[in-house]
């Protein structure tokens, strides 16, 4: 992937089972081993396999949250969310590794993925584990040529098929393989299995961080490289449908290597065609290759339209490009802000190819995935938390900042806006007028970079480098 500019380390997590069953975190609900559930084994199947019939249609209640920032624009917000009080711990589940996606709430259980691989159904009540499934040995920074993340396993935010029942993951195997697995959120029983490669360049070189998407049927799925940008990588789209058989769809960046699509958010499905964000590529000069880029993407993923700065081979150059933050959609625009810190909009009919922005402002380098409310946006921006405003005529106007250690992906809902300091460690609840905190607490263990905290109801969910944490704020 493209790297962030300023180089700072990844929280590791030790992913011993051993110590998760001393905390109670690695049960299965039939009372089986860890990695197991109604008898399952956790191994490890062939290229493309079907393990049963799909569930059939499981739709998600209003109140779920069944993807990455909610919905397939990733906006981040819940509307008429009741008015939150101050937020107070109430359980911390102990799992067998970091959670460095967004957990999910699906039919009353939360539904998190490790980087050691395992799958898991919690009681939102208390964290009690209702089943578990380890789906096969992670990769190790021992046998990848960079990286920073030890074991690489589940990375990314899953996504929730209410069509077949499934919830879909990916995991990074042993030896680099990358495998799309299909789960009934209810059992855990696995039901698709299939490898999902990107079609250029070394596996081993390639990680899979962008959150997953649903579109039409099909599982989206997207590459960057690992922290080190070395190897042979090239930045991908994959689609693949959620039935597991059928055809595998790619779009590759068309650079001599790099040019990952790596940022947290994922991409956003908007309406009939998908919006990714592209890092920095190979090229620095002559002419443009795809890179450090807004694409528009049909479902053929075929490139319809794209939009890339001016700068675009100063911005490769420098590792300076848009690839850290995923694109958002405001109003009849797409807003786009990068690690050089530049916020661009577009025209949403017309992203406008190489320079062709609406406007421009200097606002902030921004990493993971934004909140929309409106024609309001919230950034995640390296050292703190912005709110910007886009108006009509195509304006924007910093109303405040946030001075944060290290500012993470922010969640809108209850009368506030929830970020997570992941420096520190803490939750803050923040005014949305003002920009003033109203109450800070304390997560109560590490937090993986560009983390997001979930609102469901009156609780909030946060990934941690040892499981996952829920806050009550009613």
């Amino acid at each position: 992937m493209a790297v962030p500019r300023r180089r700072w380390a990844e929280p590791l997590s030790a992913g011993v089972c051993a110590l998760a069953l001393l905390l109670g975190g690695c049960a299965s609900g039939s009372g089986g081993p860890p990695g197991t559930s109604n008898g399952g084994t956790g191994t490890s199947p062939g290229p493309s396999e079907l393990t049963a019939g799909p569930r059939g249609p499981t739709p998600a209640a209003p109140g779920d949250w069944t993807q990455y920032h909610r919905d397939a624009l990733r906006t981040g917000t819940v509307p008429d969310l009741p008015a939150a009080g101050a937020p107070v711990r109430t359980w911390a589940a102990r799992l067998d590794g970091a959670v460095y996606g967004q957990p999910l709430l699906v039919g009353g259980r939360v539904l998190a993925a490790t980087e050691n691989n395992t799958v898991y159904a919690l009681d939102p009540s208390g964290g009690t584990v209702l089943w578990s499934r380890n789906l096969g040995a992670p990769a190790r920074e021992s046998e990848l040529p960079c990286g920073n993340i030890d074991p690489l396993g589940i990375t990314s935010t899953p996504v929730y098929d209410p069509a077949t029942g499934l919830l879909f993951v990916l995991a990074e195997l042993a030896g680099g393989r990358h495998q799309l697995t299909g789960l009934d959120a209810a059992t855990g029983e696995v039901v698709v299995r299939r490898d999902a490669e990107p079609p250029v360049g070394d596996r081993l070189a390639h990680q899979q961080r962008a959150a997953l998407a649903l579109w039409e049927g099909r599982v989206v799925i997207a590459y960057g490289g690992l922290y080190g940008d070395c190897g042979d990588y090239r930045g991908t789209v994959l689609s693949v449908p959620a039935t597991g058989a059928g055809e595998i769809r790619a779009y590759t960046v068309p650079t001599g290597r790099e040019g990952g699509i790596w940022a947290t958010g994922g991409p956003v499905v908007d309406g009939g065609r998908l919006l990714v964000s592209v890092g920095n590529g190979e090229s620095t000069g002559g002419g443009y290759d795809g890179s450090d880029s807004v694409l528009s993407l049909t479902p053929e993923l075929t490139r319809a339209d794209f939009f890339a700065p001016a700068t675009w081979a100063e911005d490769n150059a420098a590792d300076l490009d848009l690839g850290s933050l995923a694109p958002v959609r405001v109003g009849p625009y797409v807003l786009a802000v990068g690690k050089r810190g530049t916020a661009y909009l577009l025209d949403a009919a017309n992203l406008g190819g190489i320079g062709g922005e609406k406007a421009r402002a200097d606002i902030c380098p921004a990493f993971g995935g934004a909140a929309v409310d409106g024609s309001t946006v919230y950034l995640p921006c390296e050292n703190g938390l912005v709110r910007l405003t886009v108006g009509a005529d195509a304006s924007l106007h910093v109303d405040w900042r946030l001075p944060l250690g290290r500012g993470g992906s922010p969640v809108v809902g209850g009368g506030a806006v929830w970020v997570l300091d992941w420096r520190a460690a803490t939750l803050d609840t923040v005014d949305p007028a003002s920009g003033q905190v109203l109450h800070t607490v304390d997560v109560g263990a590490k937090v993986p970079n560009f983390a997001s905290p979930v609102l469901v109801g009156d609780q909030v969910l946060v990934g941690t480098a040892d499981g996952v944490t829920a806050f009550r704020t009613r």
